[in-house]
């Protein structure tokens, strides 16, 4: 048997950590606070500077938004695993219903596969 407060504490702690990192780059979206969105920095917003300037500026925002789409997907993930330790289906490989390894829930506690199976997708 798992021990679901043993990765229930690691996900807690990853989730913390992710919002940590989102709030540092980004926001929750207003209009939907389960979504995050980048941010510029504060320099990027200035519309008189030169065509150098505003190219870093977007080129800065681009990068900004590619970690906020690795960081929210990670977060979601996290989300999901903490939601399947409430529902009771936390460990349990969603191709074939097998429990996933303990090493793979230790490398990756919101792993949704068992080692078989880590590369079909499941989108």
């Amino acid at each position: 048997m798992k021990d679901l407060q043993h990765y229930k504490q690691l996900l807690e702690e990853e989730k913390t950590k992710l919002e940590a990192e989102l709030g540092g780059i980004g926001r929750v979206n207003p209009d939907n606070p389960k979504d995050w969105e980048p941010t510029p920095e504060a320099s990027d917003t200035n519309a008189d500077a030169d065509k150098n300037i505003q190219a870093d500026a977007r080129e800065e925002f681009e990068a900004r938004n590619a970690v906020e789409v690795t960081l929210e997907s990670r977060l979601i993930n996290v989300n999901e695993a903490l939601k399947r330790i409430e529902d009771g289906t936390f460990g349990k490989c969603e191709i074939d219903g097998n429990e996933i390894e303990e090493a793979r829930l230790e490398a990756n506690p919101a792993a949704r596969t068992c080692i078989e199976h880590k590369d079909e997708n499941l989108e």
